[in-house]
């Protein structure tokens, strides 16, 4: 059996692959540039180049293997994301008919069920509705919530000021994950004959509980600092992002601060596995 592994080169792909070659399947991974795939010829996994906006070069990275890890790349300079991530979405589904894979695992959002008013997770649910008429094909979606990961780039005012940037409200719970158990998830859905329809990853944290576990990390208080909402799209703009990503992520952060971006319920629910202190000691240590 073999199994196609798309987005090797950030932090979910990487995972599925690894995770597939520790259960000694045959894996390919998808690489746009021959160099990126090196490492995993290494590692004794197969390589097709390839680029997800392509359907026919893509559909021939798929043919013949038994499934694929797939996801939508986000783009920092598309005009507008949604129309990027249906574009892909379009592309993936193309291939997917094509090669007849029968089984694809999707990285989604905790959100995706609504068409609109999610932010960059809108795509996801066109996504999730072009690949889920893929005649012949069984779609496993891992609908995950926002990203540990999402922490990350503060860590140097975290333990330089002891404080926490946070665009939401320290005691609001946010569907929250880490990205290495999107990964594991997803290996074990690629390999369950039977896996299909959503699954949903992730479980409400407060960011002060993030706050708790940092502090406990460096040895010091940390506080969390709201963002006031005149101050997100400034904050985010300045993250380099163009207005239409700014708006998405608008959107989404004031969705969840709301209430009104939550998962949707009635599917299988499945817990984070990864603790904070997983995530977070290797950056504070380094």
């Amino acid at each position: 059996m073999t199994f196609v592994v798309a987005g090797v080169s950030g932090n979910t792909g990487a995972v599925v692959a690894e995770a597939l070659l520790a259960h000694q399947k045959t894996v390919r991974v998808v690489v746009r540039e021959p160099s990126e795939g090196a490492p995993w010829t290494a590692r004794g996994a197969e390589v097709a180049i390839a680029d997800l906006e392509d359907a026919h070069s893509f559909a021939r990275a798929l043919s013949g293997a038994s499934g694929a890890y797939l996801l939508t790349p986000p783009s920092l300079t598309a005009p507008s994301l949604r129309a990027h991530q249906t574009n892909v979405a379009r592309s993936l589904a193309a291939a997917a008919t094509e090669s007849r894979i029968p089984h694809v695992v999707f990285l989604s959002g905790f959100a995706a069920h609504r068409d609109s008013g999610s932010g960059p997770l809108a795509g996801l649910h066109d996504a999730e509705r072009l690949l889920g008429v893929v005649p012949g094909l069984r779609l496993s979606s891992i609908r995950a919530g926002y990203f540990y990961e999402n922490v990350l780039p503060v860590l140097n005012v975290v333990k330089d000021a002891g404080l926490l940037p946070s665009f939401f409200p320290a005691e609001l719970p946010v569907p929250m994950v880490a990205t290495r158990d999107i990964g594991l998830l997803a290996a074990e859905l690629l390999l369950d004959a039977t896996s299909r329809g959503v699954v949903e990853l992730g479980a409400g944290l407060r960011y002060a509980e993030i706050a708790r576990v940092l502090g406990e990390l460096l040895g010091k208080p940390v506080r969390v600092e709201e963002v006031a909402l005149d101050a997100i799209a400034p904050t985010i703009a300045g993250f380099g992002f163009n207005a239409d990503l700014t708006n998405a992520y608008v959107e989404l952060i004031t969705g969840i601060r709301s209430g009104a971006l939550a998962f949707e319920g009635g599917h299988r629910r499945v817990a984070p596995r990864t603790s904070l202190e997983d995530v977070f000691r290797p950056r504070i240590a380094g």
